[in-house]
């Protein structure tokens, strides 16, 4: 198969690091290149998962808590400082005590 050399633009220390990364398997970038290119068109995809970082529910629900917190700041409690916030919590353990 007749070889073709193609130029393309690569973040430097991407570049960098994935030639290191390589190296470690035995390949030079051009070697990388091509298993991803020939994995590619064998299963008619990008061989591996691309997706945006969606938060999980937990995170979700922590960011509504803050917009709620940002909307209703009258309805929480704020503290000063730290030392504050720790004798308030003290102060609630004795409560129930």
């Amino acid at each position: 198969m007749e070889k073709i050399s193609t130029t393309i633009s690569i973040d430097a220390d991407i570049k960098e690091r994935a030639q290191e990364l390589f190296s470690d398997f035995g390949l030079d970038l051009s070697t990388a290149v091509n298993i991803f290119l020939r994995q590619s068109v064998r299963e008619n995809c990008i061989p591996f998962n691309i997706q945006r970082e969606i938060p999980n529910a937990d995170t979700i629900a922590a960011m509504k808590e803050i917009e709620e917190m940002e909307r209703h700041p009258e309805q929480y409690k704020s503290y000063f400082s730290f030392a504050e916030l720790l004798k308030d919590i003290e102060a609630e353990d004795n409560a129930d005590v």
